[in-house]
């Protein structure tokens, strides 16, 4: 079953990944494209739970991370790359699991940008987030996530894959719009988000230093108390 489990889950990545490179086929469709990552996030997380049934409270509790975690961008609109947004996503993923992790990540991506603005790149932040809050749920078991240095150094890392990955999506826009095609192009392009990103790094750090074990000690024990997503 187990086996079986990540075959499944490996496949949704995969076309959730093919929707990306559909993104650029039908660039005009990527709202529509941004509720399919959704549905197959939902999928990939009600995977996790082939054996029992669903309970609401869990969906509540994820729609809550999700908004919190949406929310928390707006505030800081105006300073490139520092939210809490990934913070929150670490420490649901971290807390809760792989999938939801995903899920909350995905979800927050899309809510926030109804206010932010939607385009083609909201797909590109739901795969990051989304991928933000997978690894973290993958590896919070580990000696590495267990420890504080260890949280802040996976932090300090998804500051600057987040705008890497982010930077693909600009880069392939630049490419389709006639731009260079050049690797010294490409270095150059992904150079140039490196403060934004050390930005986005630094605020991850601040925040999983001040808050991330007060966050961590309430959302294990709403799980234990509540036996949610066990």
């Amino acid at each position: 079953m187990r086996k079986n489990r990540a075959v499944i889950s490996g496949l949704i990545l995969i076309i959730m990944f093919v929707l990306l490179g559909l993104n650029y086929i039908w660039e005009n469709s990527y709202l529509w494209l941004s509720f399919g990552l959704v549905f197959l996030a939902i999928i990939l997380f009600l995977f996790r739970f082939e054996t029992r049934k669903v309970e609401p409270q869990e969906l509540v509790l994820l729609a809550v991370l999700a908004a919190i975690a949406a929310v928390g961008r707006i505030p800081f609109a105006s300073l490139p790359s520092v939210q809490p947004t990934t913070f929150v996503i670490i420490m649901s993923g971290y807390v809760f699991g792989a999938e939801s992790g995903f899920v909350i990540g995905a979800v927050a991506a899309l809510a926030s940008n109804m206010i932010l603005g939607q385009g083609p790149w909201t797909p590109w932040q739901m795969v990051s987030w989304g991928l933000v809050g997978l690894t973290a749920g993958l590896l919070r078991n580990t000696a590495f996530m267990k420890r504080r240095w260890g949280q802040i150094l996976f932090g300090v890392i998804w500051g600057y894959l987040f705008g890497w990955i982010m930077n693909l999506w600009g880069f392939i826009a630049l490419i389709q719009s006639g731009g260079a095609q050049s690797w010294k192009a490409f270095v150059l392009y992904m150079a140039g988000s490196a403060t934004f990103d050390t930005f986005h790094a630094i605020s991850n750090v601040f925040f999983l230093v001040v808050f991330g074990g007060i966050w961590v000690k309430i959302l294990s024990r709403f799980k234990r108390k509540y036996g949610l997503l066990e």
